[in-house]
């Protein structure tokens, strides 16, 4: 698994985010030939991860995209995935050109109201065993 952290993007989330849960399983449905791993924040790999790109401090209520030794967040990791996603989903990527303190500020606040709105749940999410192989631990 370790030469895929190298060679895959990586999307680290939050596990109990039920909002997070659902993005990983939009992005699972629309990426038939598996170019994304996912780990949540809270593993093991995502500690390593998060400690690799000094962002052990970061708080839980963002993710991260690892790729090719590079990781962006928040916002920016958003409009790197659909770019990367591909189809129809790469048109919403030329609004990175909007500033990312913009863009992130709309982040924040769905972030800061994600359980709110959308729920949590008491561990990270499991994966079925069709899937489990995109997840890292």
């Amino acid at each position: 698994m370790m030469n895929e952290l190298h060679t895959k993007p990586i999307i680290l989330f939050d596990g109990v985010c039920n909002l997070c849960s659902g993005i990983v399983q939009f992005i699972i449905k629309r990426d038939p030939d598996g170019k994304f791993l996912f780990a949540p924040l809270q593993s093991k790999v995502g500690k390593v991860l998060l400690e690799k790109f000094n962002l052990q401090d970061h708080p839980i209520d963002s993710f991260v995209y690892v790729k090719k030794n590079e990781h962006y967040v928040k916002s920016t990791a958003a409009l790197h995935v659909v770019k990367d996603l591909g189809g129809c989903w790469k048109l919403l990527y030329p609004l990175i050109i909007i500033p990312r303190s913009v863009r992130d500020k709309v982040y924040d606040w769905i972030a800061k109201n994600r359980y709110k709105w959308f729920g949590q749940k008491e561990s990270c999410m499991v994966p079925d065993s069709s899937i489990i192989e995109r997840f890292l631990d």
